[in-house]
């Protein structure tokens, strides 16, 4: 096992974070305050080539490892979890499954712009009465001709209002439940296609949150993802992408945790010695360390068999559920630590507290996680090989 980064890795990580602390960390408080989402982010974060970090070249991307795309939503994490999403999206959701899953003509139409940062990409997968449960789901796409005509909604879609390109999932059979949903490349310009944002999020509030809907919204046939029926599993693979950056971004959020609870614990003193020199609070900054350096490993090793091209729905799974809890409890230790100032948005602390909410929720809950580990387990869950898999990184 080799634990060191290579230089590239050091040098990304440096510029990442050099970008947070110029261009995010001085606006965030505003832009969550008033829910704004800043799309000039998008564009210079597009400058930089991190859109299609793990993209390779002969696809419009920077070609860097799997675990550079991790190193990238740490950082931005720890500015805010918004531009993470916002990464872990169009990258992790869209881009990865069009790389994995796209035939040629689609990864030239709609990838390679994606990874350049020309077009944004967004995921459609969530509506109203299908989380958790993916079968549930109500939209449908009919074959007419040459399209298939799509109806229906969803929700709690990231980069709504935002995006041009979307992974849409529609049943094209119902009578096959889960075999019968199948996936497609929609644009938004088609016309049926509407967005609307949601407002009133506890957290995230600097992020474009919000609903979709399709009316008898026509779609080229050759914008079928794999084939009919593959929905499912595209929407599987997908969300080993997406767990896997949503993960790498809880570390960012510990990180960003401990960074302002060290900096309060030397600042505040209560009867007559630095906070920090009290036993309880130390126990709450050990717990943050820790929890930071066991997320990391999981992701890093989940991003090492990425790499490689293995397999990883198990170790994403078990990385985005530990990392994502260990970033929750960070943030209420370090509301604690921050005592009634934690309460106030004087400090960062309150904002980590809400946005570190939603990713025990999406991308499967910390629920279904544990349900998933114990059933690999006990042997009763078995990953069964995939007709295309993610490619392996060639550096």
């Amino acid at each position: 096992m080799n634990f060191d980064f290579s230089d590239e890795q050091v040098m990304l990580r440096k510029a990442v974070r050099s970008f947070v602390d110029h261009e995010i960390m001085p606006n965030i408080g505003e832009w969550d305050a008033k829910g704004h989402f800043d799309q000039q982010t998008l564009k210079k974060l597009a400058g930089l080539g991190l859109m299609g970090v793990c993209i390779p070249e002969t696809y419009g991307g920077s070609g860097m490892d799997y675990n550079s795309l991790a190193i990238v939503c740490e950082e931005l994490e720890r500015g805010d979890t918004a531009f993470r999403t916002a990464v872990s999206v169009h990258t992790g959701l869209n881009s990865m499954t069009l790389l994995q899953w796209a035939t040629e003509s689609q990864k030239q139409k709609y990838l390679v712009p994606q990874a350049r940062g020309e077009k944004i990409g967004a995921f459609g997968l969530t509506e109203p009465a299908a989380g958790s449960d993916v079968a549930a789901l109500q939209t449908t796409a009919t074959l007419d001709g040459d399209h298939y005509v799509l109806n229906g909604q969803k929700t709690w879609i990231s980069l709504c209002d935002v995006a041009d390109h979307f992974l849409v999932f529609a049943y094209t059979d119902k009578s096959k439940k889960h075999h019968g949903i199948s996936c497609f490349i929609v644009e938004r310009t088609y016309e049926g296609f509407s967005s609307k944002a949601t407002k009133g999020k506890l957290g995230i509030r600097a992020g474009n949150t919000g609903e979709l809907f399709f009316d008898q919204m026509k779609v080229p046939k050759e914008n079928l993802l794999g084939d009919e029926g593959d929905g499912f599993k595209i929407a599987m693979s997908a969300l080993d992408s997406g767990r896997f950056t949503v993960a790498a971004g809880a570390c960012g959020q510990i990180m960003a945790c401990l960074e302002a609870s060290v900096e309060y614990c030397h600042e505040r003193k209560t009867f007559g010695k630095e906070i920090g020199k009290h036993q309880l609070v130390q126990q709450m900054i050990a717990k943050m360390e820790a929890g930071l350096h066991m997320s990391r490993l999981l992701v890093y090793r989940a991003g090492a068999l990425k790499n490689k091209g293995v397999r990883n729905t198990r170790e994403t799974s078990l990385a985005k559920w530990q990392a994502c809890d260990f970033a929750n409890q960070a943030a209420d230790d370090a509301v604690q630590i921050h005592g009634a100032y934690g309460y106030s948005n004087e400090y960062p602390v309150e904002r980590y507290l809400r946005n570190s909410k939603a990713p025990v929720i999406y991308e499967g809950t910390r629920e279904i996680h544990t349900i998933m580990q114990a059933e690999y387990v006990l042997g009763y869950r078995k990953d069964k090989p995939l007709s295309q898999m993610l490619p392996a990184w060639e550096g």
